[in-house]
């Protein structure tokens, strides 16, 4: 194979610098792979790459996540072979093509009972639910949670997973709508923040106890509420940016608001290990194999439409995965 269509980005800025072209793929080298991609993932993620928030060497191609077939494989790569469906979340980014050369390690054998589209949709935010519940703090059934974006792809997961584990989960979202989803999908709440005080109503269902975490991927705008929200001790876990960083925190505020914990962790690091990370979709896929997460994708785009894509993203007009079509 000479070339693949790929989405790159020349320079960072809005949607409109996205570029579909054709990029020479080649042979995989050690420890890596070659991939012919069914499915791509949307992620937020990719918003920051593009617009220069999370830095990229430019040119620089885009996406995090695919589903494909493999056809080649590289000196030392042995937990797959060519023709093995696979799926995964990795770096470095390069998700948004047709077919890739990348780092084999992260590449997980997709089950049989797992389509394409549901493989490229769940592998980046269902790995992010797995390290939230079972990594990041130590959670057990009867324990509350606030999840912040719970009608969106991870959200939505979440709410799921937290059903399975006999948590009670807390969401938020933008709209009645989004709400009554998060609902359906095993949120035991559901709070409009455009029409409800989140903390407010998180001390009053949790009869001003407040919650042992929160999950929190929207960032600026969210922080405060997301603090006033927790019980004594409890964990704010920040690991997304969507309204904007979260600016400087003076360790004094957690100390007056009861001992509060703080972390911001990322997936790439809990992923990093190869049998970390294969272990991790390995639960992750029994999940969705035994029933209790359903995947959502809420649209499905050609390749060439990943500038639409990323507006609905931003604009949060998605709910559910999007997967983009080679």
């Amino acid at each position: 194979m000479s070339n693949a269509k790929t989405v790159i980005i020349e320079e960072n800025g809005g949607p409109e610098v996205l570029k579909l072209v054709d990029r020479p793929v080649g042979e995989p080298g050690p420890g890596e792979l070659r991939l012919r991609q069914h499915a791509c993932g949307l992620n937020y993620i990719d918003v920051y790459q593009r617009t220069g928030l999370y830095k990229l060497a430019l040119p620089h191609p885009l996406g995090m996540e695919a589903a494909g077939v493999v056809e080649a494989v590289g000196e030392g790569v042995t937990h797959v072979k060519p023709g093995d469906r696979v799926a995964y979340a990795a770096a470095p980014p390069g998700a948004y093509a047709a077919a890739r050369v990348m780092p084999a390690a992260q590449v997980c054998p997709l089950p049989d009972g797992i389509s394409f589209d549901e493989g490229a949709a769940m592998m980046l935010q269902g790995l992010t639910v797995e390290y939230l519940f079972h990594r990041t703090v130590p959670l057990k059934a009867g324990d509350t949670v606030l999840f912040h974006a719970a009608a969106g792809g991870v959200g939505l997961i979440a709410c799921q997973w937290a059903r399975a584990l006999g948590i009670t989960l807390i969401g938020t979202a933008g709209t009645d709508e989004k709400c009554a989803l998060a609902l359906e999908h095993g949120a035991a709440h559901a709070i409009n923040y455009t029409t409800e005080d989140f903390a407010a109503r998180v001390k009053e269902i949790t009869n001003g106890r407040g919650v042992d975490a929160v999950m929190d991927s929207v960032g600026q705008a969210t922080f405060d509420g997301s603090i006033n929200s927790l019980r004594p001790v409890g964990m704010m876990i920040s690991f997304g940016n969507a309204s904007g960083p979260v600016p400087p925190v003076d360790l004094a505020l957690l100390a007056g608001k009861g001992s509060l914990q703080i972390t911001r962790p990322t997936l790439f690091t809990h992923i990093a290990d190869h049998a970390r990370c294969q272990e991790m979709a390995a639960r992750l896929f029994d999940m969705v194999i035994s029933g209790k997460v359903k995947i959502t994708i809420g649209a499905r785009m050609p390749l060439d439409q990943v500038a639409e894509a990323h507006r609905a993203l931003e604009a949060r007009a998605t709910t559910g995965a999007t997967v983009l079509i080679p």
